[in-house]
């Protein structure tokens, strides 16, 4: 068996569960793979899902498209490339309080965002911020990652970026009230979310670990999509976390994400140029996607097609 670890890029949930099926259904282990999941709560979240494949610790990790753009444009660390989406449509959200005042993004100017210390994260949040006719100047609070969501909920913080069908359906069962912002709805084209990276001399040296654990994958998410409800029961019994002892909430998760992991044609996976060009486009014209050092990188400085590769999915 060919050893091979998946890094998560939250502790384990619904957006994790093909995952879970794939390795409970022994697809993994017929593929001649041993696959240990890594949860950020190992150690605190002190190492990113990304950091750990750059530097040679994981073989895969869960992450958002920006983790892509950011190693692209790193002069310390190796280039990482997305390999697959986990999902096709993004179910995130930055969200307020209900009860309180921010009632839209604008309301954000002089208020608290709790950030997960992403690169470009903040700067998106500040541009969501002014494409509602706001300034952007937005507050930002960087508590423990794995604390983030209760840092919202005890009001230490106006707003955060979450999962809906996670963090909002939480909210739902314990009757607290969210005012979701969906970045869709404010013109900004974000990438996909989450996505799958590899180390590009991964992806030339072990093609067929990688193409092997991707089909592996795919196949427990399609199962996920069908059967979400049995999705959510590998969860239960066989991933350790928050909240993964709520049968009925695990089971409303996975439904609310089951049209999400599947293109309109039932594949899993698949990436078009067109969105990832879109979104370095607007990161570039919005003056984000700078270097570490603040200097501004032209769209056209970025090798879009760099960024992610569709051919293991199609078994190269």
């Amino acid at each position: 068996m060919s050893e091979f670890e998946v890094a998560l890029d939250w502790t384990p949930n619904t957006n994790h569960a093909g995952i879970y099926l794939a390795r409970a259904e022994g697809y993994y282990e017929a593929a001649g793979l041993d696959v240990t999941i890594r949860s950020p709560a190992d150690d605190g979240y002190d190492t990113t899902p990304a950091k750990r494949v750059a530097t040679g610790e994981a073989t895969v990790a869960i992450a958002p498209s920006e983790s892509a753009v950011s190693y692209n444009t790193h002069p310390d660390y190796p280039s990482l490339r997305a390999v697959a989406a986990v999902c096709q449509r993004d179910t995130s959200a930055i969200v307020a309080l209900g009860d309180g005042d921010v009632e839209r993004p604008a309301d954000l100017d002089g208020r608290s965002y709790a950030s997960y210390g992403a690169r470009f994260e903040d700067d998106i949040v500040r541009q969501l911020v002014r494409n509602d006719g706001g300034d952007g100047d937005v507050e930002i609070a960087t508590p423990p990652k794995l604390g983030i969501w209760n840092t919202l909920l005890e009001g230490e913080a106006d707003a955060t970026w979450v999962f809906m069908p996670w963090e909002g359906l939480l909210a739902e069962r314990d009757g607290v009230s969210l005012t979701p912002f969906y970045l869709d709805d404010y013109d900004v084209p974000y990438g996909y979310t989450p996505t799958m990276l590899a180390r590009p001399a991964s992806i030339d040296a072990e093609a067929d670990r990688l193409t092997a654990f991707l089909s592996a994958t795919g196949r427990g998410y399609r199962e996920a999509a069908a059967d979400p409800e049995a999705a959510a029961e590998v969860l239960y019994r066989d991933a350790e976390g928050p909240n993964l002892d709520d049968r009925a909430f695990l089971a409303e998760s996975a439904r609310r994400l089951a049209d999400a992991f599947l293109t309109d044609s039932g594949e899993w996976g698949r990436m078009r140029r067109r969105r990832w060009a879109a979104f370095v486009d607007w990161l570039a014209d919005e003056g984000i996607l700078t270097s570490l050092e603040g200097d501004h990188i032209p769209a056209a400085e970025l090798d879009v097609d760099a960024l992610f590769t569709t051919e293991l999915l199609d078994g190269r």
